[in-house]
């Protein structure tokens, strides 16, 4: 899937199958459902997920929390706006 496949999905009600947890969080986080968001990148328990929750934290404002989760993901702590950071990950998971 490319990038803009995986962004025009948003028209969707439903994220494509066989996307990886962490790109349905995004997915999610996307439409506004940030618990749902949560809850796939905490079900990804390795550095790809780790990345995504690391972004959900600073969606959410708890820059410590975020930190921790960059930190696990082996990553810079981002300093993008969300929507760039967004971006970024997406592409870099598809």
């Amino acid at each position: 899937m490319t990038f803009d496949e995986f962004k025009a999905s948003l028209d969707q009600s439903a994220p494509s199958a066989g996307l990886s947890p962490a790109l349905q969080a995004l997915w999610q986080d996307a439409k506004g459902e940030w618990d749902a968001a949560h809850a796939l990148a905490q079900s990804q328990e390795d550095a790809t997920g780790a990345w995504v929750h690391a972004y959900l934290h600073r969606v959410e404002g708890d820059l410590t929390n975020a930190g921790y989760w960059y930190r696990r993901a082996d990553k810079p702590a981002s300093e993008a706006a969300l929507a760039e950071e967004w971006e970024d990950i997406a592409r870099a998971l598809l």
